[in-house]
């Protein structure tokens, strides 16, 4: 009987994923365009307001299939096998691969102190020895998972605690006296949601891997939900904290807003050590997207001819297959992509393909046993969907190359669809029009 994990390391699982490169570094690109601090903090928490929309939707999901493959399982059995071949193909391309590249970048940027900064060759030896942890079994990926994950959270709350208490900078970037109202109609605020949305990434994590996990019915929705109302909290008062210790010239349109924010509480000595344990902790989260993302392809590669050498497995029942060619597409993003590129087309594609598949729990007919519940449902779908939407339309309008990069990369797949042949494949689910 191949070992299962429990709630402990779901939920590290979700809130590895969650907590990257995101958090630490967007809210200067944010500022690029949006100066009040009431906006800012609203991004983070509608941004957490949306993945708790999600994750309700996603439990249930997980809970009614019960297999591992997350958007793909979904997709395929309520729609059509067009649409979760196009989920699976952006996870392998940019889903997943896509956020283990940014974080390999961002771990050796955050090096600086030791001379290390935008050395490709250590983000590429990094994502390769994280890939060999995930190789062998479900035992040796708990146990990196865990601890990372832990070393992470404590590791971020002692920032927070210690931004809060001691006092910031005089003239630093808390604004309560702009409009967020007038900022929330401007185009600025679509794309900062973008930003928030990829930071965000990940609430779902726990629903890629159900079959790996004991007692699916308690422990799917436990780890989704909890975790993401602890990220979200997390989330906003990192927020705060940045901009409390940091004036609006030193953040602006700055990757490295963390080690700004607290070399100036710190000093310089202090920002050095946090940077050092930025970059640490960022271990977790590329740990995380190579333990989830290969488990989609292997769901696809198990149906699909063209793809079905990566559906082997050790005895372990490790798609090792999988993981290697997530890792080698990682290091090709690391190699070739700048940051901010790779994370506005990466995250244009996740919330696109997020919507499509919170928009199949609208449409499962029938309630297996053992299947969450969403509370308010479809009112919580339909207002994930059309700020998703609303989101999509904006950036498309003031980002059109980065979103037609990211649709580019689904017209690929498609193609590739087309070329491919079914292997077993299960017909959709009969659905039914919500009320």
């Amino acid at each position: 009987m191949k070992k299962k994990i429990g709630l402990v390391t779901a939920c590290s699982i979700v809130v590895a994923n969650m907590i990257g490169t995101g958090v630490f570094t967007s809210v200067g690109f944010q500022l690029d365009s949006i100066s009040s601090t009431w906006t800012i903090l609203l991004l983070w928490i509608a941004g957490g307001l949306l993945s708790l929309f999600g994750a309700f939707a996603y439990a249930e999901l997980g809970t009614h299939f019960k297999e591992s493959g997350g958007d793909y399982i979904y997709l395929s059995r309520v729609f059509h096998s067009v649409l979760g071949y196009l989920s699976a193909w952006a996870g392998l391309t940019v889903g997943f691969s896509a956020p283990v590249a940014l974080a390999a970048m961002a771990f050796t940027r955050y090096l600086a102190p030791f001379g290390l900064q935008d050395n490709v060759w250590l983000a590429v030896l990094i994502i390769i020895a994280i890939g060999l942890m995930h190789s062998f079994t479900i035992r040796h990926s708990s146990r990196f998972q865990e601890s990372s994950t832990l070393v992470k959270i404590l590791f971020i709350v002692t920032l927070i605690v210690i931004g809060l208490v001691l006092p910031g900078l005089n003239h630093n970037a808390l604004d309560f006296a702009g409009g967020w109202a007038h900022d929330m109609i401007r185009p600025g605020f679509a794309v900062s949601m973008i930003y928030v949305s990829f930071a965000y990434t990940g609430w779902n994590a726990a629903a890629y891997v159900a079959e790996e996990i004991e007692s699916p019915k308690r422990n799917i929705p436990r780890s989704l939900i909890s975790s993401t109302i602890f990220v979200a909290v997390v989330y906003v008062l990192f927020q705060f904290v940045l901009l409390k210790n940091g004036d609006v010239d030193q953040l602006k349109n700055k990757e490295e807003v963390t080690f700004i924010a607290f070399a100036n509480l710190l000093g310089k000595e202090g920002g050095k050590w946090v940077s050092i344990f930025i970059a640490i902790q960022l271990l977790a989260t590329i740990s995380s997207y190579l333990w989830v993302g290969p488990r989609v392809t292997w769901a696809m590669a198990k149906e699909n001819k063209l793809w079905r050498p990566l559906a082997k497995t050790n005895t372990h029942g490790i798609p090792v297959a999988a993981v290697w060619l997530h890792v080698v597409i990682s290091i090709c993003l690391a190699l070739t992509g700048s940051f901010e590129k790779v994370l506005l087309y990466a995250g244009f594609v996740l919330q696109l393909m997020a919507s499509l598949t919170v928009a199949t729990s609208l449409f499962i007919r029938d309630q297996r046993p053992g299947t969450f519940r969403s509370p308010l449902k479809p009112l919580l779908q339909i207002v994930f969907l059309a700020f998703n939407a609303w989101v999509l339309i904006f950036t498309m309008i003031t980002r059109p190359r980065e979103s037609l990069e990211g649709i580019g990369i689904l017209a690929v797949g498609l193609i590739i669809y087309f070329f491919d042949t079914p292997v077993n494949q299960r017909q959709p689910e009969q659905v039914n029009v919500p009320d």
